[in-house]
């Protein structure tokens, strides 16, 4: 049994926020959670600072100087997610973008291993491509592009450790695709796509949930063509990623976004590529330089190319630019996106029964130390 305590700060708790915790953990996972008086000493001192559930991150294409599609292989991931760790993120889905069969199933293999080696963090795979609409491309390369054919089917589908999560285009998929990938447990998301809003409503009943990086790589919402962006702000179900990062997304359409929507439907998401945590920021995703300035990360012609943006930065610039309240921030960062990965009862609160995940910010929310299944993987 370990015993952590924090005093002296905000600890969100659900929607609450009380002044300290003490937590009891066993096997990585809270077994009892104490209030603690604002009065109250010892332990961690959090000097007015917060304590936030373990930040979840359902994109994260590279960190620490590695990119994913690069180095498809547990070690890869481990180095991956220690960069993360820094930054307050306890969970994460390493993301392949597009690339052939081949890759997808490498990408596949290597969350498995990683998973069951125990590698801090990682808590399934994204695929992110290949079966995208070349018109919204992005920086992806079309030439890798393919359609959701038998070949992917099989592989997306086979049983797998944690959560597989893949982004396609719901207008190019064969009839009975997504559903097929909906029942055998893959987290289905709409990115890189063209569909009108009619398509997109159709591929909800089919049981497509997420829509990856909301308003980036589909067409903009017009006032009698909604199209992706319109279905994500009117229906309900699915869950939307946000890229709060003060590039890919104005600051006033995500206020929008967040006035439109059900409140635990919209996640924070990073994109984050291999700049982060680097000390070398620019780096080369198949065969193009991508330069990172002032947070933005771009190709010669000016394409983003993802992110150069953390977990912490991401809560840090939604309650400071969007004006949401902390506790909230810290739902779209970690309770919400565990729910869309189907990982409630695992992650996503500081509460009894889950893992003992946590991310202590100072009072600027800037991240000071990291807890993985109770154990400190970042910070003094």
């Amino acid at each position: 049994m370990t015993e952590l305590r924090f005093t002296r700060g905000s600890v969100v708790v659900g929607a609450d926020v009380w002044p300290g915790i003490a937590l009891s953990v066993a096997d990585g996972r809270i077994v009892a959670a104490t209030r603690l008086a604002a009065d109250a000493t010892g332990g961690t001192d959090l000097a007015g600072g917060w304590l936030m559930p373990g930040f979840v991150d359902t994109q994260v294409n590279g960190g620490g100087g590695v990119l994913f599609n690069d180095d498809t292989t547990v070690e890869g991931i481990r180095a991956i997610g220690a960069a993360h760790a820094r930054y307050g993120t306890t969970a994460f889905l390493p993301t392949l973008i597009s690339d052939g069969p081949d890759r997808v199933a490498a990408a596949m293999a290597a969350s498995d291993a990683a998973i069951a080696a125990g590698v801090p963090g990682v808590a399934g795979v994204h695929i992110e491509g290949p079966a995208i609409n070349a018109a919204r491309k992005g920086i992806h390369d079309p030439a890798r592009f393919r359609p959701l054919d038998r070949t992917l089917l099989d592989i997306l589908t086979r049983p797998h450790r944690g959560t597989v999560m893949v982004t396609l285009a719901p207008e190019l998929a064969p009839p009975g695709a997504i559903a097929e990938l909906a029942a055998a447990g893959v987290r289905v998301s709409a990115g890189h796509s063209e569909a009108s809003c009619e398509e997109a409503v159709a591929a909800f009943d089919q049981g497509l949930t997420g829509i990856t990086h909301l308003f980036n790589a589909m067409p903009a919402m017009r006032q009698r063509e909604p199209g992706l962006a319109g279905a994500a702000l009117d229906d309900p179900r699915p869950w939307c990623g946000l890229i709060v990062d003060g590039v890919h997304v104005a600051p006033a359409v995500l206020r929008i976004a967040l006035r439109a929507r059900p409140a635990d439907r919209m996640m924070l998401v990073t994109d984050a590529m291999s700049s982060v945590g680097a000390a070398n920021k620019d780096f080369v995703l198949q065969g193009r330089a991508i330069t990172v300035q002032d947070g933005s990360c771009v190709d010669a012609d000016g394409t983003l190319a993802g992110s150069d943006l953390d977990m912490a930065g991401a809560v840090r610039r939604t309650v400071r630019e969007l004006g949401i309240a902390p506790p909230r921030a810290a739902a779209m960062a970690a309770t919400y996106p565990a729910a869309f990965l189907g990982q409630s009862g695992a992650r996503g609160t500081i509460a009894v029964g889950l893992a003992a995940d946590l991310a202590q910010l100072d009072a600027g929310f800037g991240a000071v130390a990291t807890w993985i299944g109770g154990r400190r993987v970042f910070g003094g």
